[in-house]
């Protein structure tokens, strides 16, 4: 018997095949495209990701296919009518347009108030943000709305016909999370109670199965009434299937966004607001995770600027000279929605600095590198808990320069796995959970999930990255200053 898992990203949808003994059997990708119509918005077709979705199963196919499981991008909104079709596109995760809006929550206490409730910290690219916005901009497809579900609950809609959503994925902005039960208080706060008419029904950890429709199956290929399961959305799956599965361990993904996470069992709602606390999927365990704005894509654009083939390039080339990039830093608050982890700042851009005519591409290259890896470091310290480990998934974990640059940096060691598609293993072991065929997810990690390799921090160069990574904030902190003048000249600057 053969389960083909469904890992929905950003800018690639990808489906492996797993036989029963949990061997990779089969892969397939598809790209998907991202549009920016004006500054600031990102938006999928639906459609087109439904189909690029489609036709990954059918080419990851492999034997008597007797298990479905699908996970994808968090947050954004993905809004359908009352046949379940798309009232236009969605809009992502990382789109900036409600970054106004959320500035003025921000400002009048009610970012701070919600998280004493849900344990997140609200930015643009969330629902409930969108929503306002829509409410001031597009009344008319509001209107025509009748749910707000996520990429996987999109994906779930199209593969069984049913309408849901993952306590994953609506925790954020929407749950009291302590009682994993939608918030009246949330909606009252943001002045949106005539968005509960939006929110789909909430799936818990015993309600994840659903069966392939029969238009479904025409269009994939296969028979119906296969079970399908609805994973938790990415940020959970990638960290059961790089193995953080207990409580105390940690995973960062080094993908489209970085996103450094800890699992817990607590929910603590009275430190400084920051991140978000999702159910992990997984008895009564949280995660506690710092998802950036701007990860790989700050790799690929340096890459570009400095006339590189690739990331790997880039990563060879910046540790080709000396920790420290020669005293440049660089900023890599790169999205055009600012940043949202470890702080909130629509504003918030990047920034080269310490440069002279004695630095080189290499410095430049390094810099980019120490200062992804630096953010790194700085959401681990926010969450509080010092992990024995680092579990590493996502394309920036195929360097090996990069994973030993962040176990020098963060001081611990670092762990990849031996797949390449993680979330596709986490989404399959929550798979096999679901249906029955393992007693629970750590007995599904300790069985299907296995460690590659591990870097070792080197001892000789922990005590200088304390005092550079002492030197990134307060720099980021005389930066942050200027960031309100340089949107005003933005603002006067685009047409």
């Amino acid at each position: 018997m053969v389960a083909l898992c469904v890992d929905a990203g950003t800018t690639v949808i990808k489906t492996v095949a797993y036989d029963e003994d949990g061997r990779e059997i089969g892969a397939a990708r598809r790209p998907t495209r991202i549009s920016s119509p004006h500054a600031g918005f990102a938006e999928q077709d639906m459609d087109e990701v439904w189909a690029a979705t489609a036709a990954t199963l059918r080419e990851a196919a492999r034997g008597d296919i007797d298990l479905i499981v699908v996970t994808g991008q968090g947050d954004g909104c993905w809004l359908v009518d009352g046949h379940g079709r798309p009232t236009g596109p969605a809009m992502l995760w990382n789109d900036g347009r409600a970054a106004s809006i959320v500035s003025t929550w921000q400002n009048e206490g009610r970012t701070e108030k919600a998280f004493r409730i849900n344990g997140s910290v609200g930015f643009a690219g969330l629902p409930h943000a969108i929503l306002s916005w829509l409410a001031r901009h597009e009344p008319d497809r509001l209107e025509r709305s009748q749910t707000a579900l996520t990429c996987g609950g999109w994906l779930f809609r199209c593969l069984t016909g049913e309408t849901a959503i993952d306590e994953s994925e609506a925790a954020a902005p929407w749950l009291d999370v302590a009682a994993r039960e939608y918030s009246a208080e949330i909606l009252e706060l943001f002045g949106m109670p005539w968005a509960e008419r939006l929110l789909p029904q909430l799936r818990r950890d015993d309600q994840r199965v659903a069966e392939l429709s029969s238009e479904a199956a025409g269009r994939i290929g296969l028979e119906a009434g296969i079970p399908v399961v609805m994973a938790p959305y990415d940020l959970a799956t990638a960290s059961l299937g790089a193995g953080a599965v207990e409580e105390r361990q940690a995973c960062a993904i080094l993908g489209t966004t970085l996103s450094t996470q800890v699992v817990t069992s607590s929910v603590d709602l009275s430190g400084p607001p920051t991140g978000l606390t999702v159910p992990l999927g997984v008895d009564a365990l949280y995660l506690r995770a710092l998802p950036t704005l701007a990860g790989t894509q700050v790799l690929a654009w340096a890459a570009r600027l400095l006339q590189l083939s690739d990331e790997a390039a880039l990563c060879a080339l910046g540790t080709s000279v000396k920790p420290g990039a020669g005293g440049v830093f660089f900023l890599p608050y790169l999205s055009p929605a600012g940043e949202r982890v470890p702080f909130v700042d629509s504003n918030a851009r990047g920034l080269f600095a310490g440069v002279s005519l004695d630095h080189d591409r290499e410095h430049m290259a390094r810099a980019v590198l120490e200062g992804l890896t630096y953010v790194i470091r700085e959401c681990i310290e926010v969450v509080g808990t010092t992990p024995s480990e680092l579990r590493v998934c996502g394309g920036g974990a195929n360097s090996g320069e990069w994973c030993q640059l962040i176990a020098d940096v963060v001081g611990v060691p670092v762990v990849r796995s031996v797949d390449s598609e993680v979330g596709a293993r986490g989404a399959y072991c929550y798979g096999m959970v679901a249906a029955g065929r393992v007693p629970d997810h750590a007995t599904a990690v300790s069985s299907y999930v296995r460690a590659r390799d591990q870097f070792r921090p080197d001892p000789a160069r922990q005590a200088p990255y304390d005092e550079l990574f002492a030197d990134f904030l307060a720099l980021r902190a005389d930066a942050a200053r200027s960031w309100p003048r340089l949107a005003r000249t933005r603002s006067r600057l685009t047409p």
